[in-house]
């Protein structure tokens, strides 16, 4: 497989439109016995066990003018989001929380060209707008238009996670092009390794994994942590290579569509309003990749 190729670039997009749709049912599942921090730290810890190999072949290519975009991709690419996500999902519905995961494609180019000096287009402008608008429908929605909702606040905090990916996204494409996408997520996760420890051992004890349902939860988390963190990062580092950054971080555009069906599947409540606005964020992000 060739990743210079367009098709192959499409199919690795697709690829990673499921395993990321699919993270939030996952999410899901694990909190149904874990508190969400446990939730989050056990995800990237197991991760990060699994890249450990990489990330200590690879270790020595870490220099002084790398080693700060190295930790911006190990906590805003990887850390901070999934404490944001496992404590949003605490409230917010799994398919919520895969449609306002959009917000990516907007945010990937509102800080290009704040920070990273990338040319737009008016229409590209355009489309962040309506992206925008677009989540402001759809948070109104599961808030029942109440902003004085719980729901606000927490939606806020996928907000927040969405804006985390898009800085680690600029980084990588700006400032650590000249490394390969397994040493980028490699050395990530072995950077996020001691932190994650202190974390797991403050949050957990052995009791928790004796409960009911533990054993399935762990499981879960584990998949997640295996093709929804660890190869998702190294594939999706891999298509920024390849690709551009806006073309790489539009993999939400199919994220939604796994997410809702995983939604319907689980029973969870798909409003048609809530349809309607993810047309509109998925409308600004097709107006934000527009070239011409």
């Amino acid at each position: 497989m060739s990743l210079e190729k367009k098709f192959w670039q499409w199919v690795l997009l697709l690829f990673l439109a499921f395993i990321w749709g699919s993270s939030f049912i996952l999410m899901k599942r694990g909190l149904e016995v874990f508190d969400n921090p446990q939730v989050a730290v056990l995800r990237i810890l197991l991760a990060s066990l699994l890249l450990l190999p990489i990330g200590l072949k690879n270790f020595w290519k870490v220099n002084k003018k790398n080693i700060l975009p190295l930790l911006a991709t190990a906590f805003f690419g990887n850390g901070i989001p999934a404490f944001l996500f496992t404590k949003a999902q605490t409230v917010l519905s799994s398919s919520f929380t895969g449609m306002l995961n959009s917000l990516v494609p907007l945010f990937t180019l509102a800080l290009g060209v704040l920070f990273f000096k990338i040319k737009v287009t008016k229409i590209n402008v355009a489309g962040v707008f309506i992206g925008l608008l677009g989540a402001v429908l759809l948070i109104a929605v599961q808030s029942n238009f109440n902003f004085g909702n719980p729901n606000v606040f927490y939606s806020f905090l996928v907000v927040l996670a969405t804006l985390c990916y898009a800085i680690s996204v600029n980084v990588i494409k700006q400032y650590l092009h000249n490394m390969d996408s397994q040493s980028i997520t490699g050395i990530a996760f072995t950077i996020l390794l001691p932190f994650m420890l202190i974390v797991f051992f403050s949050v957990f004890s052995w009791s928790d994994f004796q409960v009911k349902g533990a054993l399935k939860a762990t499981g879960y988390i584990f998949i997640l942590s295996f093709f929804g963190t660890a190869m998702a990062v190294l594939l999706f580092n891999e298509l920024i290579k390849y690709t551009s950054s806006l073309f790489a971080s539009s993999v939400t555009y199919l994220i939604p569509v796994v997410a809702i069906l995983w939604g319907v599947f689980d029973n969870e409540p798909i409003y048609g309003l809530s349809v309607v606005s993810i047309g509109v964020i998925l409308l600004g992000v097709y107006l934000v990749n527009k070239r011409n």
